[in-house]
């Protein structure tokens, strides 16, 4: 797939419908070529270069022309993703870096005293939002504009520059520590290694200087808190990251406090916080912080209203099925891909299908559950890319037990062949160990539905499958085993996860 295909299939169908009116803005032609190709790339065919040459130039075929062509649109979507970007920036640095570029052009025009003007506002409005890196390029702007006739004392931009530089240091500094920490958990997780939370956090943190910025700067608190969830989601060691995360969190509150530049970092710790208590089952509770969550999206935080909502959906949608309120959650996940007025990104539109294909599924709704999927209307090697390897596996054994649970075994089987024969290299891996073994048990029982019942069969699942049901178990996996569980015991899938996620006993 060439770099024009791969841009346009990010798009939406609302993205393909403003692209076509923001390339035809200027109405300058009654035929523009670049529009004309966009739509042939729209094509579920793939055309090759020569085929697209041929309905682009069918009198006279003019190669040289189709890639010009090609660099026009390829300009044409870069304008629209960045102004599309533009407003959709909850953070205002794009509006400090168009009033920059405004500034540099007043500057060469001559209109110093509004050229001032308008890097005094970008100033502004950048130690407001905290974007201290910008705040550094707004200051050397104004260093190199000092000899005006209306600048500022040349003195005291280099003082506030030498103070915004330290602090758009440690953000760097942090930037980098969040980077080499999420490779060595990576690295460690794909070799199968031990990966020591507290040392590794504070090896990194002495080595940037990191120590005691933490403790004083709610942002650079937040990293950390992405550094430890990083960790934490590779392990699953969700009962000590509780507590840990809850006393931080608390701390900055009462100390700190988050000003309206901070509510970005506040609404992130809240989302950490509410996301692994449901790991650790106090559904109850991960609903309270949710609450506060959902308070601060309707005030102070509203402009993080399109990245945090579908977030504080799926999560509440998710404790309340774990809560017996599964009506509720299902409603929930409804209203989100239904309602006109909200509008998800890429992979907020895949996790809701996949969320909503599970809740019908424990509702016995199997039809509904795979409608959720064949409504997603886009290819496998697609949804991996926006969400991953794992994700897609997710998707294909959801959809291997729906056609299970149809009574088309031949198909279910075909399914868990197909999954075996694509994912041979990650489910070698000892993280998928589960996984694996849980192939090769529906095998046996799409080939001996009566296999379930047996008592060797219980053997090769205690034996095989490596779960303990205590605090930490991993619940999405869970809700696999409770399916295959509910084969096992004759009661309703529902029922099962319910039990299991509550911790109680076997039968």
């Amino acid at each position: 797939m060439d770099d024009l295909q791969t841009i346009i299939q990010t798009f939406t169908e609302d993205d393909y419908r403003e692209f076509a009116f923001f390339i035809q803005r200027h109405k300058k032609k009654v035929v523009r070529k670049d529009y004309e190709l966009f739509k042939l790339l729209l094509l579920k065919k793939k055309l090759t270069a020569p085929e697209l040459i041929h309905r682009l130039y069918p009198e006279k075929e003019n190669p040289v022309a189709y890639y010009a062509l090609r660099k026009r649109l390829m300009q044409q979507l870069t304008d629209y993703i960045v102004l599309k970007r533009m407003a959709e920036d909850p953070t205002a640095a794009s509006t400090i870096m168009g009033l920059l570029s405004l500034a540099q052009y007043l500057f060469n025009a001559g209109a110093e005293k509004l050229a001032w003007n308008i890097l005094r506002k970008a100033e502004r409005i950048a130690q407001h939002n905290d974007q201290f890196n910008l705040l550094n390029s707004v200051y050397l702007l104004q260093i190199e504009k000092a000899d005006s006739l209306t600048a500022d004392e040349l003195e005291e931009i280099i003082r506030k520059h030498r103070a915004n530089k330290s602090i758009a240091d440690e953000d760097e500094r942090a930037t980098i520590a969040s980077g080499l920490i999420s490779k060595r958990l990576s690295q460690a997780r794909l070799e199968g290694r031990f990966l020591s939370l507290d040392t590794t956090i504070q090896e990194i943190l002495h080595t940037y200087g990191l120590a005691q910025a933490i403790s004083q700067r709610p942002a650079l608190l937040f990293r950390l808190m992405q550094i430890a969830r990083s960790s934490v989601l590779a392990r699953k060691d969700f009962s000590s990251f509780e507590p840990y995360i809850i006393e931080q969190y608390r701390a900055a509150e009462s100390q700190y406090g988050f000003s309206n530049a901070q509510q970005y970092y506040k609404i992130s710790l809240l989302y950490m916080i509410a996301h692994v208590l449901y790991r650790n089952r106090k559904f109850v509770a991960s609903n309270q912080y949710l609450s506060q969550l959902h308070a601060a999206l309707q005030t102070e935080a509203r402009h993080h209203l399109a990245e945090y909502f579908p977030k504080y959906v799926f999560l509440k949608a998710a404790n309340d099925a774990f809560s017996r309120n599964l009506p509720q959650a299902i409603d929930l996940l409804e209203h989100l891909i239904q309602s006109p007025s909200i509008r998800l990104a890429p992979k907020d539109f895949l996790t809701a299908r996949l969320g909503l294909s599970f809740l019908y599924f424990a509702q016995d709704s199997f039809q509904k559950a795979n409608n959720a999927l064949t409504n997603i209307q886009k290819s496998d090697k697609w949804c991996e890319k926006i969400m991953g390897r794992e994700w897609v596996l997710k998707k294909k054994l959801g959809e291997m037990i729906i056609q299970y649970e149809f009574g088309n075994v031949d198909t279910a089987l075909d399914c868990l062949k197909q999954i075996e024969r694509q994912y041979q290299d990650i489910l070698e891996q000892p993280v998928y160990k589960n996984v694996s073994v849980f192939l090769t048990l529906l095998e046996q029982l799409f080939l001996q539905p009566d296999v379930a019942s047996r008592k060797i069969f219980l053997q090769q699942v205690e034996g095989g499958l490596d779960f303990g049901f205590a605090d930490q178990d991993d619940l999405p996996s869970m809700s696999f085993y409770a399916w295959l569980k509910s084969k096992m015991v004759h009661q309703k899938y529902y029922e099962v996860l319910l039990d299991l996620a509550d911790g109680k006993p076997e039968k």
